[in-house]
């Protein structure tokens, strides 16, 4: 009996980590490559442990085949990944807007390795992406992330047929509703420039002498610098409210 009632365990524990592990892998600040594989696998399994009491009833019973018992653990991953890039899309809407906020104000050539990214990109695309995860951590929006991958047993059930087609269509509209937002949130910004690349295409006409590169570059610059700092706490407000509204919509009522 004990025998039985340790692998029931270790098959819920292994199945919630499955799902919760591949979470954890793409959810934003906890994939970061600065954080130790250690810790990160840490937390994925102190999260699966303390679930596991919780969740045991929701799960099936462990299937008696190698191939059905792979089948499920493979969909448990699935289901993590869509989880994992869900957040990662919401937080990449700040990554469009700083990078057309960069093209904006001629400062895309400025890069710097981004630890949210991974990869080379522009310093104001880097200052947007770290101060969101930033604030998603210091307003407890992360456990907004741990809830849906939680509450998502009520939605997608483990050894039931996984919804490959609401998966596409809802990272589909997560896309673009992402895209969206990252031009809203830098379109103060556009408008700026947009208006100033008019005054001084006029004033170029004007005065057909003057340096218009020497003479326009800094006061770009400057005047970019300044709205944005009018504009980037407002910008992180709208963020963090289409944050959670994005993983809301995965939590029970």
């Amino acid at each position: 009996m004990l025998q039985q009632l340790l692998s029931l365990n270790i098959f819920a524990f292994f199945l919630i980590f499955a799902r919760m592990g591949t979470a954890l892998v793409l959810f934003p600040g906890f994939s970061a490559g600065y954080i130790p594989v250690r810790i990160r696998l840490s937390i994925a399994l102190a999260i699966s442990f303390v679930l596991a009491p919780v969740l045991a009833g929701r799960l099936p019973a462990m299937p008696e085949t190698p191939s059905a018992l792979l089948l499920l653990m493979l969909g448990e991953v699935v289901v993590g990944v869509f989880f994992g890039v869900v957040a990662r899309i919401l937080v990449g809407a700040l990554q469009t807007a700083g990078t057309l906020i960069a093209l904006f104000s001629s400062m895309a050539n400025a890069l710097i390795q981004d630890p949210i990214a991974e990869q080379q990109s522009s310093t104001v695309a880097n200052f947007l992406a770290t101060m969101g995860v930033l604030l998603v951590f210091v307003t407890d929006l992360h456990h907004l992330m741990l809830r849906s991958v939680v509450d998502s047993y009520g939605l997608f059930v483990p050894g039931q047929p996984l919804a490959f087609g609401d998966f596409s269509d809802i990272l589909a509209r997560r896309l673009a509703d992402s895209f969206e937002l990252g031009l809203q949130l830098s379109a103060p910004i556009l408008v700026t420039a947009l208006t100033y690349y008019i005054g001084l295409g006029l004033l170029g006409r004007l005065m057909p002498a003057l340096p218009v590169f020497f003479f326009g570059l800094p006061i770009q610059l400057g005047v970019q610098i300044f709205v944005l700092m009018l504009t980037v706490s407002g910008m992180m407000m709208v963020f963090l409210s289409r944050f959670e509204q994005g993983l809301g919509v995965f939590l029970a009522p």
